[in-house]
């Protein structure tokens, strides 16, 4: 619908417009009084009035108003001015009717809008401050195109177009604003308001081109078919106001504001160079670009100096005889932590290592290997973890490519490096005895505190260096919001060679807390780490999404009456659901759910996010606002900071951002850049954000291929680079995908190769090899052997062309039908339902898809059908189903 409002001339009575309405028109005349003629003209029909409306608005002080409101199906802009010049001059009314209008379908709702899920109905308008003299109809509409495309992230925009001087139904010009045209040749393209790709049926987003005259005001639409209409209103002399109107549903009124300030802004450079690249056009004004990039930036966190044996060691002083450290066979306080670290860290000393070197440290998750990372550090250097469990190819490859000499473990559990010096902790405490107290370096500086590997595109993994300031920023930062202290238990619960770690080991360490040292095995087991959380009275828990997704839904047939206070989510996406069912057994009062995004690359953590049920609710993807210190902007792929609502690459700045890439200068340059706003130094994170105008960030997932794995931080291009190093593989490609869609406890690797010449056994010697250089979880679940990887017109592997993954198990022999109602019946069944495919007896849960969340879900069904519970150790011996089917046997 759309609506006219016309000002009549003195003397023109309400009876002599109802006579012209008689007279050229079938239409009905209502009059009113004391009203708004302006509320009168924004009322929607009702059944009642059928396709049209006019009423006849006296004003006790000066000339009526007459107000026609119409369904554009029925009348016409063109139609519906000729019917009020008829009706308020009385002439003769056009009887040539434009075709009716088409409804434009909407190409969706922009998802840089944030808009209020509840204001059905709901709009608004904001004023566009354009400072163009007499700008031509051709800028108009490529500023509001460029402007639109620009805050969806895209070259490419499709928009109606509704033009007050032409006839006919409105044109939706499907818009590609590529970065090559100059701003000359792309209005040379709206002269005529045509498009390449001609006339569609449904847009993104509408201009209206409007010219006004004196004593009219034309309302385009009543209620607006697409979420923002931009209307341009020409006056006589040529120049030009313009309003922007929005749905409250769709956009925000922030959001909305700050898209009609840089529409301007675009507009004033089309007007000012035509000579300009499309991708040199700015969307927001320097000035403004540098404030909001400022306003991200926090203010920095306490002691950026301190170092972190430093900072254990006062908190020693203060507090010797509290319990620092727990596994499963002692306990040992902050001074007997203090003596031992103290103690190895000499006999490194004795062992010729010198400050500022790097020290790996490859031992079993025990209070040994607590104390071995907290010597190396006071030993003046940097600890390089590595997980004993990863395969040994890549054990020789990182501590040889970190440059360490020194690898602190034990001798069955670490594989012989050339030059490479292994140590047990017990012979260091041996070398320290012998050789007598020696002077440890200072705890002052900023020195290198550890290096983390994460995986790498390039098919080898690649070293993060990490100084001491950092890790004391991200602790001091914490700190008072999370009231870390001496009164909690915190459970170190992750791979030490996941960063998750750094944070679960110095952040209870370094605010006086009892870190709890959760074994290999019970870790991998949900209910035995759910009582032990219970037993040890933990209060301060870490997991990732998917392993507390477990661990919740444990709780919920447990229901123990756990000490928790705090659980701090990282490591990947958080889908808020999971929390439902554990917001309704627990009050978020009594334990704080706090979503976090980190990287390794700006250590651990950079912005926190208390979840409530409200959250769950809303299908919040917001992981909240920087911490203090650390500074959080998204920015284009020039690195032009963006507004709020538009997605973009994030960037973090502050005291997180590590110092590089171990021994690769290159890859540091391309990925830690200098902040042209005076930030400092930023990191380039490849993921895609957006902040919302209250300042925090929405995470929307990856830019580039990496993805996250049960945690993990995968690059496909690393397992591809593997299976490429194969010398019979010409060719692959690898994707992540779900068994079950939706489930992310289906969440597979599946690999695609191309084999030179006829290889066989190549599927298993393929697994072989990957097996030597992947640790379990990057490990693809299936392999599939393809004449040629499809690709797309870039050159780059067709992911949706792709087809499904063959089975990595060879067939077996024909297998007997399992009796009903038998253990084995039942073990089959289960296997088969949770891998979604057929399972005989021969074949191998990991093989058809098995994974460990998996393995934690199937043993916790056992019970459910009546067998008895097997423990997480002996199923991994026992994974291939005849084997398990034999130890369920001889368990009952």
């Amino acid at each position: 619908m759309h609506s006219l409002t016309v000002r009549l001339d003195p003397g023109t009575t309400f009876e002599v417009v109802r006579e012209r309405a008689a007279v050229v028109a079938d239409l009905s005349l209502w009059r009113e009084r004391a009203v708004s003629a302006l509320v009168e003209a924004a009322r929607p029909l009702h059944g009642a009035t059928r396709g049209s409306r006019a009423v006849y608005v006296e004003h006790a002080d000066g000339p009526a108003d007459l107000v026609l409101v119409a369904s554009r199906s029925e009348l016409s802009a063109t139609r519906l001015r000729g019917l009020a010049r008829a009706l308020a001059d009385g002439g003769p009314i056009d009887a040539a009717e434009p075709a009716p209008e088409p409804v434009i379908a909407e190409a969706g709702t922009p998802d840089w809008g944030l808009g209020d899920p509840s204001a059905h109905g709901d709009s608004g308008e904001v004023p566009i401050p354009l400072e163009v003299a007499r700008p031509t109809d051709a800028l108009l509409l490529a500023a509001a195109v460029i402007t639109f495309a620009r805050y969806s992230g895209s070259d490419r925009a499709s928009v109606a177009v509704w033009h007050a001087a032409r006839t006919g139904p409105p044109a939706v010009h499907h818009v590609d604003c590529t970065s090559s045209e100059t701003v000359g040749e792309h209005l040379a393209r709206y002269q005529s308001h045509q498009s390449p790709a001609g006339v569609a049926s449904s847009a993104q987003f509408g201009v209206v081109l409007d010219v006004d005259r004196p004593g009219e005001r034309y309302l385009p639409f009543l209620a607006l078919p697409l979420p923002v209409v931009v209307h341009w209103r020409r006056a006589a002399d040529g120049s030009v106001s313009g309003t922007l109107g929005y749905r409250a549903l769709d956009i925000a009124a922030e959001i909305a504001r700050g898209f009609a300030e840089h529409l301007a802004h675009v507009a004033r450079q089309l007007a000012a160079d035509p000579a300009l690249a499309l991708g040199e056009i700015e969307l927001m004004p320097p000035r403004r670009a540098r404030d909001l990039a400022r306003a991200q930036a926090a203010s920095a966190a306490e002691g950026p100096d301190a170092t972190i044996h430093g900072l254990v060691a006062e908190v020693a002083a203060r507090q010797p005889d509290a319990v620092a450290l727990v596994d499963e066979t002692r306990a040992l306080t902050y001074a007997e932590l203090e003596q031992s670290a103290c103690r190895l860290a000499q006999g490194l000393s004795a062992l010729g290592v010198e400050p500022g070197s790097i020290v790996a440290v490859a031992l079993d998750r025990t209070a040994d290997l607590v104390v071995a990372l907290l010597a190396v550090l006071k030993a003046g250097c940097g600890y390089l973890p590595v997980d004993i469990r990863y395969p040994a190819d890549r054990l020789k490859y990182t501590v040889e490519h970190a440059g360490a000499r020194v690898v602190i473990g034990q001798g069955e559990s670490f594989p012989q490096v050339e030059g490479v010096r292994l140590v047990a902790p017990e012979e260091l405490a041996e070398l320290a005895d012998r050789g007598g107290e020696r002077p440890l370096p200072a705890t002052e500086g900023p020195d290198l505190a550890y290096v983390i590997y994460t995986s790498g595109s390039t098919g080898r993994p690649k070293g993060v260096a990490v100084p001491h300031r950092n890790v004391a920023a991200l602790v001091s930062a914490t700190r008072h919001d999370f009231a870390l202290g001496p009164q909690d238990v915190w459970t170190f619960f992750h791979s030490v060679a996941f960063d998750f770690s750094v944070w679960e080991i110095w952040g209870c360490l370094l605010t006086g807390g009892r870190l709890v040292v959760v074994p290999y095995w019970v870790s991998r087991d949900t209910e035995l780490f759910y009582e032990l959380v219970d037993r040890r009275r933990v209060t301060v828990l870490n997991q990732t999404p998917s392993a507390f997704a477990q661990f919740a839904e444990v709780d919920g047939g447990a229901r123990a009456d756990l000490a928790l206070r705090l659980v701090v989510f990282g490591g990947e996406a958080l889908d808020v659901g999971v929390l439902g069912p554990w917001f309704a057994r627990r009050s978020p009062s009594s334990c704080r759910m706090v979503n976090m995004f980190g990287i390794t690359e700006t250590t651990v953590h950079v912005t926190a996010q208390t979840l409530t049920p409200a959250d769950v609710a809303a299908g919040s993807r917001s992981v909240g606002r920087a911490l203090p210190g650390w500074s959080v902007s998204v920015r284009d792929q020039r690195g032009r900071v963006l507004p709020p609502g538009v997605a973009g690459e994030i960037h973090v700045g502050g005291a997180g951002v590590a110092r590089g890439y171990l021994h690769q200068p290159e890859l540091t340059e391309e990925r830690f850049v200098v902040d042209a706003h005076g930030g400092g130094r930023l990191y380039r994170s490849g993921d895609l954000g957006r902040l919302r105008p209250d300042g925090r960030l929405d995470h929307l997932g990856r830019i580039d291929d990496q993805v996250k794995l049960r945690g993990h931080r995968i690059e496909p291009g690393e397992i591809r680079g593997v299976l490429l190093g194969h010398l019979s593989v010409a060719a692959a490609a690898v994707v992540l995908r779900y068994a079950t869609p939706g489930d992310r406890d289906t969440a597979r690797i599946d690999a695609y190769y191309v084999v030179r010449g006829d290889v066989p056994g190549i599927d298993q010697e393929l697994r072989g090899h990957a097996a030597a250089m992947l640790p379990e979880y990057m490990l693809p679940t299936t392999l599939t052997r393809l004449d040629a990887i499809p690709l797309t017109a870039n050159g780059k592997a067709d992911q949706s062309a792709l087809p499904e993954p063959a089975a990595v198990a060879p067939p077996g022999p024909t297998e007997r039908e399992p009796d009903a109602d038998t253990t084995e019946s039942r073990v089959l069944a289960l296997w088969s339902r949770l891998l979604n495919t057929p399972v005989a007896p021969h074949d191998n849960f990991f093989e058809l898809g098995g994974n460990s969340l998996l393995v934690v879900r199937m043993l916790r069904e056992l019970p459910e059908h009546g067998l008895p519970r097997v423990a997480m150790r002996d199923f991994y011996r026992n994974s291939v189903a005849g084997r398990f089917i034999e130890l369920v046997r001889t368990s009952d």
